[in-house]
């Protein structure tokens, strides 16, 4: 007769709910003075970190804020930013940060879709959130941060409360490191899509305390790390960075904004081992001016994630003492699971070959459970570089699913993977490369662009017949947008003229970089053949590089 192990049952001694919360609590009871945060001359220790925290969470709280309440962010990369992860959640809330790049109109749209109710912003963003406000029907309370090196301090509305008053919150207990359900959403993380509008994606306590785990391990994250975070904490809540350094018991660096030369510095100040960023970060490091540069002489570990770094920027970030790791993800699960793992021979390679191989999105992040590339008949592509499919992901890192949007869920867990709709090869490593993107995103520095929500606006113009936008290959921002545009009969436009109209009507960066006037190339069916379109724009690009 079999032993009878299923009459072992789960208890509060041997199960408890996952959620990163926890990692806060443990850091700060076994290393309360260690620095965990430093900002300009700003340096709070885990505990006192903790303590802000807790009384954040508490303030929320006093506000009835509790479970599956939506608190916003329209912050920078600063200490209230990094708290907003931990206080948020604590209080049962989902925390939403929001692109600080977005523009008014898009911002409120995530406010309605949301149902925000508590909106924090620095002072320094307040006016395209007050417009914002003035297009949103929903109207949370506002809460402003006023950081004192902040360039710009507009006028503060009449209405608000001070970031400082939430620290000054009594607070009972440290029960807010634990959750009654680890499915419970977490974060809620806009992504743009085909259709223009950005698709809410939710994310669970589960899925973060693992993605926090299987970066440690597969980055080979040691102790107490010195993280300088350039990578905006609202991108996948920063790649899970702030749960991650803090489950390590590092020191976070924050950066309010990206300028190579503060790089070089604060890298050099405080011994930083770690850091990421989008491949243009890299690409401006490697050009900047060569009396800000810096040759370290330690070994400095630098994530990138996005289009493929090019062999003259890798060959630079060697120059300075970066090893760089080439990572793949989405939004959808959590930021990356797949990166280009180095293997010991690569080392023995010419820095071009490095580059070829570094540049490849790679294997499984050891949280990921499986990644495949499925071709069109529904079968697994060989391992051979050449025979593209689209990869398909599993595991805990893939979002609960889409905000208020049944469908899009059900479509992208149809196959019981989620469809990423990006084009990949296998080659006879195993590692992954992407080919191409399905969904026709846009990858600009770092920033997410949907064709065809700059599509939409273009059409609005009076002699635009037809219209198309696709990626152009681009030096400094690894793509930009660029728009062919089919004319009505016997109108007339100029490529600044389209430009322009885009100016008020979309965030600076999804602004079109290049216009083409001519007729639309069409498939059989009058479909728009954005494949050719996309060769044109590469061709054109080499010739203005």
């Amino acid at each position: 007769m079999p032993l009878d192990f299923e009459n072992l049952k789960k208890n509060n001694a041997n199960y408890v709910n996952l959620t990163p919360l926890s990692f806060l609590n443990r850091t700060a009871d076994i290393y309360p003075e260690r620095t965990a945060v430093i900002y300009n001359d700003v340096n709070y220790n885990w505990e006192q970190i903790r303590k802000r925290c807790l009384s954040i969470a508490a303030f929320l709280k006093s506000r009835g804020i509790g479970k599956n309440d939506t608190v916003s962010l329209l912050t920078f990369n600063t200490p209230e930013m990094f708290e907003a992860h931990y206080a948020v959640p604590m209080s049962g809330a989902v925390l939403n940060t929001i692109n600080t790049r977005l523009d008014a109109n898009t911002i409120g749209y995530i406010i309605d879709h949301s149902e925000c109710k508590i909106f924090i912003v620095d002072r320094e963003l307040w006016p395209v959130l007050q417009k914002a406000l003035s297009i949103s029907k929903t109207k949370p309370e506002i809460i402003i941060v006023d950081d004192p090196s902040a360039k710009n301090k507009p006028e503060l509305p009449n209405k608000f409360t001070p970031y400082q008053d939430l620290l000054n919150c009594d607070y009972k207990s440290k029960s807010f490191f634990t959750v009654d359900d680890e499915w419970q959403a977490l974060s809620l993380n806009y992504t743009s899509g085909t259709t223009g509008r950005p698709k809410g994606v939710v994310y669970h306590h589960r899925g973060s305390y693992l993605m926090s785990m299987g970066t440690a391990a597969s980055w080979g994250l040691p102790m107490h790390p010195k993280y300088l975070y350039t990578v905006p904490m609202f991108h996948c809540n920063g790649w899970g960075h702030v749960w991650t350094i803090t489950l390590m018991a590092g020191t976070t660096v924050c950066l309010r904004a990206f300028a190579p030369d503060e790089v070089f510095k604060l890298i050099k100040k405080h011994n930083i081992t770690h850091f990421g960023g989008a491949p243009i970060v890299l690409n401006m490091l490697a050009t900047a001016p060569e009396e800000s540069q810096i040759i370290f002489d330690n070994n400095v570990e630098v994530m990138t994630a996005g289009a493929p770094p090019a062999a003259s920027v890798l060959e630079e970030m060697s120059k300075f003492n970066f090893n760089v790791t080439h990572v793949y993800g989405l939004t959808e699960t959590y930021g990356h699971i797949l990166q280009s793992a180095q293997q010991d021979d690569w080392s023995k390679k010419t820095i071009t070959e490095q580059a070829r191989l570094k540049s490849r999105q790679g294997v499984r992040f050891s949280m990921t459970e499986e990644v495949k590339v499925i071709d069109d008949n529904g079968l697994s592509v060989p391992h051979d570089g050449i025979t593209m499919g689209e990869i398909f992901i599993r595991g805990n890192t893939v979002m609960k699913g889409y905000l208020k949007d049944h469908k899009a869920t059900e479509q992208a867990f149809k196959s019981g993977y989620f469809g990423s709709g990006d084009l990949g090869v296998i080659h006879s490593d195993g590692y992954i490369e992407l080919k191409d993107r399905a969904k026709d995103i846009i990858i600009s520095g770092g920033e997410n662009i949907s064709s065809v929500e700059i599509e939409k606006v273009i059409y609005q113009y009076p002699s635009v017949k037809e219209v198309a936008v696709v990626a152009m290959p681009d030096k400094k921002w690894g793509e930009v947008p660029c728009v062919f545009v089919e004319l009505k009969l016997g109108q007339d436009a100029k490529e600044i003229e389209i430009i322009n109209f885009c100016l008020d009507k979309m965030a600076r960066f999804k602004r079109p970089k290049k216009v083409v006037f001519g007729e639309l190339p069409l498939t059989a069916t009058g479909k728009i053949q954005k494949k050719v379109l996309r060769d044109r724009a590469g061709k054109m690009a080499k010739n203005l590089n």
